[in-house]
């Protein structure tokens, strides 16, 4: 009977090792992607302000009125 319920206690323990292990994994995977997303928007932003820094400041204030409707 004791043997039945170390086995059953094994099993729990198993089961749950082997469930947050998966959400560990899944985290560390949410993370990466999140990651590489932040770095192509960082990316556009410097581009985006690297190109605003090549624009004369007169020309920039015309191009933006257009935007404002």
């Amino acid at each position: 009977m004791t043997a039945i319920l170390y086995a059953l206690g094994a099993a729990l323990i198993a089961v749950i090792v082997a469930f947050l292990k998966g959400r560990m994994d899944g985290a560390k995977l949410e993370r990466a992607k999140r990651a590489e997303s932040e770095k192509k928007a960082r990316d556009i932003a410097d581009q985006v302000d690297n190109d605003l820094g090549a624009v004369p400041p007169a020309t920039a204030r015309k191009e933006l009125k257009t935007w404002n409707g």
